[in-house]
């Protein structure tokens, strides 16, 4: 089947099928790169000066010589939606550290891969977004992260696994779920994509970046609207235990915002519903508040 989709690879614009990474990519070798997803509204890509910063402190990490900036990338997300007539959509910017030799790096990389896709938004209807999501324990266990805090890496090999684990256990779970890891602290971590916030007693929580989590933009966005509205926000280490018995709970990333968790999933086959199996009060608030900011 013909790939007409466009996409931008190394300052160009080209149809998929023609798209093509060298073997010698060291994205390719060694997953050595970084990348990250966001969404547009009408057009503009929201919150993208914190997704390229985030980038680009990753890249000077690595050694990755990255002069990206949020007018460059907006520029190149405007044209491919023109070309691929789409009004909106799921973005991916993918930098590795290019072409190098067979080895570990001797030096910094100058010549990085660039690759920006998009692709449309899958949208989720307003009653499928009230009944929410089921949250599944996983037995995969979150990985240490690869510095100081992870990065949006292409090494993507534990959420992999713990994916695979979540199709693994088929009719055990409901669908749709998505998947929870903690680390190996027995401590909550995050979703398969998503970054967690749970309510306890009209205090919002979330699991604090060094218990291995991504540091999401989303997330990020999400604790500063809570403090906006009068929410007292904690980042800690939490159990699932404490996250069984809380009130109301959401997952968040860059292209879904805020997806309310209704059923939680023990591996045992327990299960827990939230809020009367609705998006809670806070979640909704939140979510609201959300979708304001990015239509502005």
């Amino acid at each position: 089947m013909s790939d007409m989709r466009t996409l931008y690879v190394n300052g160009k614009l080209m149809n998929a099928k023609e798209a093509m990474v060298s073997v010698y990519d060291h994205g390719f070798l060694y997953g050595l790169g970084l990348f990250e997803t966001f969404r547009t509204y009408h057009g503009r890509c929201f919150l993208l000066e914190r997704h390229i910063n985030r980038l680009l402190d990753s890249c000077r990490q690595l050694g990755i010589a990255c002069e990206l900036t949020t007018e460059s990338v907006q520029q190149i997300v405007t044209e491919l939606l023109e070309r691929n007539q789409l009004e909106e959509g799921y973005v991916r910017l993918t930098v590795s550290g290019g072409v190098g030799d067979l080895g570990l790096p001797m030096d910094d990389y100058s010549n990085p891969t660039i690759v920006v896709m998009v692709k449309p938004l899958a949208v989720m209807s307003a009653d499928a977004w009230k009944k929410g999501k089921a949250l599944q324990l996983l037995r995969t266990r979150r990985n240490s992260p690869e510095g100081a805090y992870r990065f949006k890496s292409l090494h993507y090999m534990n959420n992999i696994i713990a994916k695979r684990e979540l199709l693994q256990l088929g009719d055990r779970t409901v669908a749709g779920a998505e998947g929870l890891m903690v680390n190996e602290k027995e401590q909550l971590a995050e979703g398969i994509v998503s970054n967690l916030f749970f309510v306890k007693d009209n205090v919002v929580h979330t699991p604090h970046i060094d218990t291995g989590i991504l540091p999401g933009i989303t997330r990020q966005f999400v604790i500063e609207l809570a403090k906006q509205h009068g929410y007292d926000v904690k980042e800690g280490h939490y159990t699932f235990a404490e996250l069984w018995t809380c009130s109301e709970a959401w997952i968040t990333n860059s292209i879904q915002e805020l997806v309310p968790v209704t059923t939680l999933l023990d591996m045992d086959g327990s299960r827990q519903t939230l809020s009367q199996a609705e998006a809670g009060s806070i979640c909704t608030q939140l979510a609201q508040a959300y979708l304001a900011a990015a239509m502005k």
